[in-house]
C-alpha cells in the first residue's frame, strides 16, 4: 500500500465531515456541532493540505466559503467576492498573523473590533436609495432577500448622502432578549427551537413570507465597504466613521491599535465583557486599517490575507444538578428544566437550563445529584454537557407518567421526542387553548383576541372553552377600557359563532394533528359529533387523507373524561354538533387539486370549498398522487414540479368551465 494513502483517507474523511457541517450550518440552519468545534477540524484539513500539498483536493473545503445559494430565490452574483476569514485561536496565531503582515507592509495599524455571530448580508444603494440586499452564499453568488432585509428596521431605505452607488457588508442578528423569547415560545408550543442566535437570524432571513421576519426583529451591524462611488476613503477606520454619518449602523466599537499587544489586549478585554453584550460574538476580529496596504497584502482564494478572527473558546463550568423541574407548555407539552447550585458562566449566574426531553435525559444519563458539566450553548442559553460522576444512590431519571398540572395520563406519540398533555381542561394550556379556540380559522369569534381572553382568565371568568358563552354582559362592561358596546359585540359575536360548522368546532378543539382540512374531513364522513366520538381508529382511517396517526390522535382525544365533558358543555351551551357541508355532486371523487400562484376569481378557500363539494381534495404540495394544478398569476416551484412530473396545469378559466 501507497504510504501516503492513509493521510489520503484521512483528509478525504475530513473534507466529507466538514462539507457534512457546512450544509448543515449554511443551508439547513442546523448546526450539530459548536463553532470551536468546526473549526478545529478546518484547521486539521489546513495543516494536512499544507504539508502534503499534492493530496489536496482541487474542491477542498478550504479553497471555497461553505453555504452556497439557495434554489428557492434569485441568485445574485457578487462584483466583490464576499471573502470569509482566516480563524485564530491563540496568541501564537495572531502573532503570526503580524509577522505575515510586517512581511509585506511597515508600520501596520490595526483595526479590532467584535465579530457579531449572524449572517453575512449585502446592501446595495442607488442614488441614496436602497435597491437590493443579498446573502453572502458561497461568496460569489448568494440569493436575493431585499424583501425581507426591508424588514429589518435598523437598515435605512434611503441614505443621507445620495451617492451614485454604494454597495456595504454587514451582519444581520438576533439580539438575546429577542432569541431567548422567540425560543421560550418555541418549546412553549412544542416546536424544535433554534440552537443559537446566528440560526434563528439565518432562518428568519430565508423566510418566503417577510412578514414572518418582521416579527423577529432582527437588526443588522455594517461592517465594510464593498464598493463606493462619488467618494474616496483610505482606511477601515474612516470608512466605518462615514458609514455611521450616512445613517448606518457599524459595528459598536471598533479600536485602533499600532501594535499587535495592544491588539492582543483589546481581544482580552472584548471576551471579558462578551458575556455582558446584548448581542452573541463568536470572536475579535483584527484588520489592517490601511487600504493601500490591503492592497499589497491581497487575498488568498478563500481569505484576505489583510485580516484574521480570533475565536473565543466556550467557557464551560461543573455544578450539581440539584432538581429537575417539569413545566407544562401551552401545547401541553412536558418539558424537563434542570435547577443547578449557581454558577457563574460566560458573564452571569446560572442556575437553570432545559433538560428538552427524556430522550436528551435517557442519552446523558442525566440524574438528580449528579456533577454536570455546562456551557452556553451561542454563549446564551446554559445547557448541560456531559455527566461528570453521578451521586451516590442516584437513579436514573424517568418523566412523569401523569400531567403534574392537571393530572391526567399523559402520552407520547410515535414520531415525537415530547412527552404531551392531551387534556383540553389543563390550566396550564387554558390561555393558548382559548385563543386557538377563538381565532379566525376556528370558531371566528370576532373580537375576543389574546389581549382580551388574556383579561377574561386573570379575572376568572373564563376555565374552559364553554365559558364563552356563558360571559356576562355586566362583568365585560366593568372590565377596563371595555364598556357596555364592546361587551354587547363580544357577546354578539360568541352567539354566531353557536351556529358554525361542525368542521369549525373540530379544528378549534385543538387535537393533536387535526387541522382545517382534517376537521372539514370529518365533519363531512360522519356528519355529526356524536358519530365522530363513536368511531373507532380503523372507522376514521377509511376517510381519504387521513393516516394512522391522525386516526389514533383523534381517538385518543374523545377517549378522555374531560374531552366528553367538554363538548357536552359546549353542546348544552347552544353550539351546532352537526355538519352543514353542501355535497353538490362527485364530479372530483377521487381527485386532488394543488392551488398556486394568486388567483383573481376566487380565494383559495372558496376553490378549495368548491373543489371539496364535489368529491375533490386539495393538497399543499405537488406529487404523482395530483391530478391538477391550479395555477394562477405568478405561480413559482409548484408549477415548475408540476411540469416536471407531467401533472395537467389548468386555468381559472379551465376551472370555472369545469365546474359549470
Amino acid at each position: 500500500m501507497n504510504e501516503l494513502e492513509p493521510i489520503r483517507r484521512q483528509m478525504q474523511a475530513l473534507c466529507e465531515t466538514i462539507n457534512y457541517h457546512n450544509k448543515r450550518y449554511y443551508e439547513n440552519d442546523e448546526p450539530e456541532i459548536e463553532d470551536f468545534e468546526y473549526d478545529r477540524l478546518l484547521h486539521k484539513l489546513i495543516a494536512l493540505e499544507e504539508q502534503y500539498p499534492a493530496l489536496a483536493s482541487p474542491d477542498s473545503p478550504t479553497r471555497h466559503v461553505g453555504g452556497k445559494a439557495s434554489d428557492q430565490f434569485t441568485p445574485v452574483e457578487h462584483t466583490v467576492v464576499m471573502e470569509s476569514l482566516q480563524d485564530g485561536f491563540s496568541d501564537e496565531d495572531i502573532r503570526a498573523f503580524d509577522k505575515r503582515v510586517k512581511e509585506a507592509v511597515a508600520n501596520p495599524l490595526y483595526i479590532v473590533e467584535p465579530k457579531i455571530d449572524g449572517l453575512s448580508v449585502s446592501l446595495e444603494y442607488e442614488n441614496g436609495v436602497f435597491v437590493r440586499g443579498s446573502t453572502r452564499g458561497d461568496g460569489r453568488v448568494g440569493e436575493d432577500i431585499t424583501s425581507n432585509l426591508k424588514t429589518v428596521r435598523s437598515i435605512p431605505m434611503r441614505i443621507s448622502t445620495p451617492l451614485p452607488y454604494l454597495e456595504v457588508r454587514g451582519e444581520v442578528y438576533m439580539s438575546k432578549e429577542v432569541f431567548l423569547a422567540l425560543t421560550e415560545k418555541q418549546e412553549n408550543e412544542g416546536e424544535k427551537p433554534f440552537k443559537n442566535p446566528r440560526n434563528a437570524a439565518a432562518g428568519s432571513l430565508r423566510q418566503k413570507d417577510s412578514r414572518i421576519t418582521r416579527a423577529r426583529q432582527l437588526d443588522i451591524f455594517v461592517f465594510n465597504v464593498q464598493q463606493l462611488q462619488g467618494e474616496t476613503l483610505r482606511g477601515h477606520k474612516q470608512s466605518l466613521d462615514y458609514l455611521r454619518s450616512l445613517g448606518f449602523t457599524t459595528v459598536p466599537f471598533y479600536t485602533p491599535c499600532k501594535t499587535i499587544d495592544e491588539a492582543l489586549q483589546e481581544i482580552a478585554r472584548i471576551g471579558e465583557k462578551r458575556g455582558s453584550l446584548p448581542f452573541d460574538i463568536d470572536g475579535a476580529v483584527i484588520k489592517v486599517d490601511d487600504f493601500a496596504q490591503r492592497d499589497v497584502l491581497g487575498s488568498t482564494s478563500k481569505f484576505p490575507k489583510w485580516a484574521i478572527a480570533f475565536k473565543y473558546p466556550p467557557e464551560e463550568k461543573e455544578t450539581t444538578l440539584l432538581d429537575i423541574e417539569i413545566n407544562v407548555g401551552r401545547t401541553g407539552v412536558l418539558t424537563p428544566t434542570g435547577v443547578f447550585a449557581p454558577t457563574l458562566l460566560a458573564g452571569s449566574t446560572v442556575s437553570r437550563a432545559t433538560l428538552h426531553n427524556q430522550d436528551f435525559i435517557a442519552e446523558k444519563d442525566i440524574r438528580i445529584g449528579d456533577t454536570v458539566r455546562i456551557r452556553k450553548a451561542g454563549d446564551i442559553i446554559p445547557e448541560v454537557v456531559a455527566v461528570v460522576r453521578h451521586s451516590e444512590n442516584a437513579e436514573p431519571y424517568q418523566m412523569p407518567q401523569t400531567c403534574p398540572s392537571c393530572g391526567e395520563p399523559v402520552v407520547r406519540e410515535a414520531d415525537e421526542a415530547a412527552i404531551r398533555c392531551v387534556n383540553p381542561d389543563c390550566p396550564s394550556q387554558l390561555l393558548r387553548t382559548l385563543i386557538h379556540f377563538c381565532s379566525r380559522d376556528a370558531m371566528d369569534i370576532e373580537g375576543m383576541g389574546e389581549a382580551v381572553l388574556e383579561v377574561f382568565v386573570e379575572k376568572g371568568l373564563v376555565h374552559t372553552a364553554d365559558d364563552l358563552f356563558h360571559l356576562k354582559k355586566q362583568d365585560i362592561a366593568e372590565i377596563d377600557r371595555m364598556g357596555e358596546k364592546s361587551a354587547e359585540n363580544l357577546l354578539a359575536a360568541a352567539e354566531k359563532a353557536k351556529g358554525n360548522d361542525l368542521s369549525r368546532l373540530l379544528f378549534a378543539l385543538g387535537i393533536r394533528h387535526i387541522g382545517q382540512k382534517a376537521g372539514a374531513l370529518l365533519a363531512k364522513h360522519f356528519g355529526s359529533m356524536d358519530a365522530i366520538m363513536a368511531a373507532d381508529e380503523d372507522e376514521i382511517l377509511a376517510i381519504d387523507g387521513f393516516g394512522a396517526i391522525m386516526a389514533k390522535s383523534v381517538v385518543d382525544f374523545f377517549s378522555l373524561e374531560a374531552s366528553r365533558e367538554l363538548i357536552e358543555r359546549l353542546r348544552e351551551s347552544g353550539l351546532n354538533m352537526q355538519s352543514q357541508s353542501e355535497v353538490v355532486d362527485d364530479r372530483f371523487a377521487g381527485q386532488t387539486f394543488v392551488l398556486t400562484g394568486t388567483l383573481s376569481q376566487f380565494t383559495r378557500k372558496e376553490a378549495s370549498a368548491i373543489i371539496e363539494a364535489r368529491g375533490g381534495k386539495t393538497a399543499s404540495s405537488v406529487s404523482k398522487k395530483t391530478t391538477y394544478v391550479l395555477a394562477g398569476e405568478d405561480a413559482g416551484s409548484k408549477l415548475q414540479k408540476a411540469n416536471d412530473l407531467g401533472i395537467p396545469v389548468i386555468s381559472e378559466a379551465d376551472f370555472a368551465q369545469m365546474i359549470e
